[in-house]
């Protein structure tokens, strides 16, 4: 068995955990997230704070972690870390303080994408979450749409050309007067609304797209958004009424074409399991549609708990523990990247 701990500073939270496990027999023994609720007043991230913070916080998070998990760092032989994609100078913090213990301690350092950390994260909560499946990766920076072969073997089936789908939620938040982070206000108010009151396009779906056309699986939310704005700013837009319209009708656009889009794929890979990750998948809506449309086609779907749908370094752990065992680990120069591509990553 393997003790890893994980680390995530890859945004606006800052992670440890502990890990023990080998193959696909993982147990977390200890998850601290602190997150930093001082965006809140700016409205979204502020990427110098985020890192200051990070750098403040990342010690007493991972003592928090060792003790919560009744272990010292002596027992720890490997160390996984984000590296990419997120804010740079937020990844720096955490990779710093990997190799820094790489070095001290004599052990390994396991460089993690994030992404793939989402991809792992339901396999800790749900045995069956294991490939091959389909995954759906939506959050405020990324919105993904991949086949999974088996662990490190990727296919890329889709993906945004614009806003993320938490992106998208953030922006329709801030039209609607709702405080950022703006997922969880648009659904709390889009359970009052009335979708025919406020009916907007599915974005970049249509019955007319086949199979190898280019957006048969991409998505697009720009549109979607400058839509309710215009709505918005409409006459009798602005009532407390009509916002919830706005917010149900914007919820059901963009939930039915991801929910779509995942279908296609699971459909035309014989997949029989669809596993969502990131932290738009605790959106209650999007994970009652897609357990909807799935049954049509005998698919089972796996979603996250909230602990773990977000950022967190248990799944963190769990990414690296893979890498671990099979010899991807990294030297002392490694460094942090905002964008880099998802390892074992293979064109649809």
């Amino acid at each position: 068995m393997t003790t890893i701990l994980g680390i995530e500073t890859s945004c606006d939270e800052t992670s440890a955990a502990v890990l023990t496990g080998a193959g696909n027999d993982a147990r977390v023994d200890s998850l601290v997230v602190l997150s930093q609720d001082v965006h809140r007043v700016f409205g979204g991230v502020v990427p110098e704070i985020a890192s200051r913070a990070h750098l403040t916080a990342l010690v007493p998070v991972v003592a928090r972690a060792l003790t919560d998990a009744r272990a010292t760092i002596g027992d720890i032989d490997a160390v996984g870390v984000t590296y990419a994609p997120g804010l740079v100078g937020a990844l720096l913090v955490g990779v710093s303080y990997a190799k820094s213990l790489s070095f001290g301690l004599g052990i390994p350092v396991v460089p993690v994408h994030h992404l793939e950390g989402h991809i792992f994260a339901q396999s800790l909560e749900h045995a069956d979450a294991v490939p091959p499946f389909t995954a759906l990766l939506v959050s405020g920076g990324h919105t993904l749409l991949v086949d999974v072969a088996a662990w490190g073997d990727y296919r890329l089936l889709g993906k945004t050309r614009d806003d993320a789908a938490g992106e998208a939620f953030d922006k329709v938040a801030k039209l609607l007067g709702l405080p950022y982070p703006g997922g969880p206000h648009v659904e709390e108010l889009a359970r009052a609304g009335d979708p025919k009151r406020a009916p907007f396009a599915r974005p970049m779906l249509h019955g007319g797209q086949r199979a190898g056309d280019d957006d048969f699986y991409d998505v697009s939310f720009s549109g979607l958004k400058t839509a309710v704005r215009r709505a918005r700013q409409a006459p009798g837009g602005e009532t407390d009424e009509m916002r919830a319209h706005l917010a149900r009708g914007f919820q059901d656009a963009l939930v039915d074409t991801l929910v779509e889009k995942t279908a296609r794929g699971a459909i035309a890979h014989k997949r029989t399991r669809i596993v969502l990750g990131g932290g738009v998948a605790c959106n209650r809506a999007l994970a009652d549609a897609m357990r909807t449309r799935a049954a049509a086609f005998g698919a089972s779907v796996y979603t996250p708990s909230p602990r773990l749908a977000t950022d967190n370094a248990a799944m963190i752990a769990r990414a690296a523990l893979f890498r671990f065992e099979a010899g991807d680990v990294a030297g002392l120069d490694l460094s942090a990247y905002a964008a880099r591509e998802l390892p074992g990553l293979h064109a649809a």
